[in-house]
């Protein structure tokens, strides 16, 4: 079965140069998939559709940018996979281990651009990195190979730019937590959301969503991320050109679940990439 919509592009086809370009660069959950110790039937698929990365993208721009959403623990074999060596900013939606387990290997994407790269977050994600990561922020011998990031405290509706890039944050709730989704241009991006706040609906609806992004995490509710059925019903609202499912666990085979989703969504899988 081919899953790919015609927006959708292969490594191997030319991206047009006036579009957006989303790289999937991890569509899984905090276990990754397959999920050690199972052997359950998509852990155990020959699918490499089925073998997923922790969820994150990278977003080349039409107009030149290069915005990594996450950086996740899986980053070094994401970046190797997919040529990452010029990073503009990297968009943290929240400072659990999956989406920012991958702050050390930015060190050589620091050496091939020479120089440091922002990493913008909230208060809280902010914090999280300066104590999980302090080793960064301390004077210290040289030639210990110290990853350089400069911490870029945003917040929710203030929109920030980046190159030519508008960049609006909003926020949605990860059960109890409130974390960060965002939006550019025709670009939704969230992930680990369990519900949305009206406010950052309006933020959706204010003018026409191109491309959603959204977390799918299993058929069975959970109390802090979106279930299959949570997520299709936003992106019903939300009324997209197109949606893609993200942070999906081992409960979801590529084949099997793309068969049975509406015209217009696609479980992402790694390596996917579509224009906007």
């Amino acid at each position: 079965m081919n899953s790919r919509n015609p927006s959708e592009k292969s490594k191997s086809e030319t991206p047009s140069p006036d579009k957006n370009r989303l790289t999937f660069l991890g569509t899984g959950t905090s276990n990754g998939v397959p999920v050690l110790g199972c052997g359950c039937e998509v852990c155990s698929s020959a699918d490499p559709r089925d073998n997923r990365l922790r969820t994150s993208a990278y977003l080349t721009a039409a107009t030149g940018e290069r915005i990594l959403f996450d950086i996740g623990p899986d980053f070094r074999e994401q970046s190797l996979r997919h040529s990452i060596f010029r990073i503009d900013g990297v968009l943290v939606t929240h400072p659990h281990y999956d989406h920012i387990g991958g702050l050390d290997d930015i060190r050589q994407v620091n050496f091939t651009m020479g120089g440091p790269i922002d990493v913008y977050g909230a208060d809280e994600t902010l914090a999280e990195i300066r104590e999980r990561c302090g080793y960064m922020f301390r004077v210290s011998q040289e030639g210990g190979g110290k990853p350089k990031i400069g911490l870029r405290r945003i917040e929710p509706y203030r929109e920030f730019r980046i190159g030519g890039l508008d960049i609006m944050p909003f926020t949605v709730m990860h059960g109890e937590i409130a974390i960060l989704g965002y939006r550019i241009g025709g670009l939704v991006y969230i992930t680990d959301a369990s519900a949305i706040p009206e406010r950052s609906m309006n933020v959706f609806l204010s003018r026409p969503v191109d491309t959603l992004v959204v977390n799918a995490l299993r058929p069975l509710p959970h109390p802090t991320h979106f279930n299959l059925e949570q997520a299709l019903e936003l992106i019903r609202k939300v009324s997209p050109n197109k949606a893609y499912l993200v942070h999906v666990t081992h409960h979801f085979g590529q084949e099997q679940t793309q068969a049975i989703l509406p015209p217009g969504v696609t479980l992402a899988y790694d390596g996917l990439e579509a224009e906007y």
